[in-house]
């Protein structure tokens, strides 16, 4: 740790607030770093050949990136780097202690220096490995593009640590919200024509139910059952985010005075789930890069970087295979194989992440008694002891963290095997990133109101 302390301080970064932060500059924070992240979004990277760009057409949802432009490789570093952190840090290879300050600061410091390894990493990967091709085979040219994605890549992380310190939430909650409310916008609402009619599925509905419906099984596949299927997420997950178990606090100064502290059934909210998805991207991506340099050790792929054969091949799901099981079609045995190792997977590192998430993030029984203790407060009918609270917490904790964590996972599987109007995870994500925002924009406005009216909304 010493080579790092010694870097850190060398880091740029941005600046914490000296004091607290009105809700309504938190929002223009948030907001002015979402109109430069869409910005981002929409400068072209210059000198590439746009023949390249549908290889990363699978990956860019999650990752919030835009394709062929400076937002290229998206949050993709900033949550490489953090899947290495809750590794080394959740297995034990790397002792830091995160209920200190000091190591907490540690944490973010490393992670901030992984993110902006891997942004140049992964600008010259794109390159080198033939994902984009300079429109001249010169030297110059290469290290201009691997310029201009590295460029954009450490704009987008210093983006997130603005909106971590000074908007609502975080950078990469935004940024993957962003992505895939555009794109279930545009699935859904789009007039834009396309060789097999509209490109949004409600003008494909009402342009059938006018004209006539050609082939009603079509209809449904296409534009009824995706429709529907995000409707039945959004509901799940908002249900879903309601459960919990509350733990009755009392204060130990004021007698009469209390609380209680939520305990979510989806404990560790999204952040599972984005791992789960990052680490199969990542395969993804490597596999595509490898391939199209001749290695298939993880899989071949076709021209437009489907998998065909290989480990991505069996840890991607088919495509509609609940709509052809409703249809009455016939299923190779294949999609039935890749359906259940994808699910299997994002159950399993859903929880795998979940785990390593709560002993990182100070979510642990540990942490949650001590933080109960620091704000003056006790469970009633129990000492005021840390470890007791602590014993109190393990009832419930690693049991909402397990399945929490393989509910997310279970969803997100199954969305994208049924069809949604976007990715299966990313619609999830966004869902969940919506609410958790909501919640927030809630507290802050709560905690700036009069102190009577407060109270009140705080007892309803």
């Amino acid at each position: 740790m010493g080579v790092v302390d010694t870097i850190l301080p060398y880091i740029p970064s941005v600046k914490k607030p000296s004091k607290e932060v009105l809700f309504k500059e938190r929002l223009l924070w948030t907001l002015a770093a979402l109109l430069i992240y869409f910005a981002l979004s929409d400068i072209p990277l210059i000198g590439i050949t746009p023949e390249t760009l549908a290889f990363f057409e699978q990956v860019s949802i999650i990752f919030g990136a835009s394709l062929g432009t400076f937002a290229m490789l998206g949050i993709g570093p900033i949550v490489t780097a953090s899947i290495i952190m809750q590794l080394l840090v959740g297995s034990g290879l790397i002792r830091v202690d995160l209920n200190t300050y000091e190591g907490r600061a540690w944490f973010q410091g490393m992670q901030k220096i992984l993110a902006l390894i891997f942004a140049v990493i992964e600008s010259i990967s794109l390159v080198v490995f033939g994902a984009l091709t300079p429109i001249y085979d010169t030297t110059l040219y290469y290290i201009f593009i691997i310029s201009q994605v590295a460029l954009g890549s450490i704009l987008i992380i210093y983006l997130d640590d603005l909106v971590s310190k000074w908007g609502i939430g975080s950078g990469v909650s935004l940024f993957i919200l962003a992505g895939v409310s555009k794109q279930v916008f545009i699935r859904a609402f789009s007039f834009t024509s396309s060789g097999e009619g509209f490109v949004g599925v409600i003008p494909q509905i009402f342009y059938a139910l006018f004209t006539g419906v050609e082939s009603i099984s079509a209809l449904i596949s296409t534009a009824i059952i995706p429709l529907l299927t995000t409707i039945i997420i959004f509901l799940i997950v908002v249900y879903a985010q309601s459960l919990r178990v509350e733990i009755p606090l009392v204060m130990t100064s004021f007698r009469g005075f209390g609380r209680k502290w939520p305990l979510k059934f989806i404990y560790t909210s999204n952040m599972p789930v984005i791992l789960a998805s990052a680490l199969l991207i990542n395969l993804q991506l490597w596999g595509q890069l490898l391939y199209n340099k001749g290695i298939s050790i993880l899989g071949e792929f076709s021209r437009d970087g489907t998998a065909i054969s290989g480990l991505v091949y069996y840890l991607t799901p088919p495509n509609n295979f609940i709509v052809n099981i409703i249809t009455g079609s016939q299923l190779p045995v294949g999609d039935v194989v890749r359906a259940i190792t994808y699910t299997l997977y994002m159950v399993v590192f859903s929880i795998i992440f979940a785990l390593f998430w709560v002993n990182t993030s100070g979510m642990d029984p540990k942490s949650v008694a001590r933080q109960i203790i620091n704000a003056g407060m006790q469970i009633p009918g129990f000492r005021r002891d840390p470890r007791v609270i602590e014993k109190v917490l393990e009832r419930y904790i690693p049991a909402l963290t397990v399945l929490g964590g393989g509910f997310v996972g279970f969803l997100a599987a199954f969305a994208d095997l049924l069809g949604a109007l976007t990715s299966g995870t990313g619609l999830l994500l966004a869902v969940m990133i919506a609410h958790n925002f909501y919640e927030q924009i809630v507290k802050y406005n709560v905690e700036e109101m009069p102190s009577l009216l407060r109270k009140v909304i705080s007892k309803s």
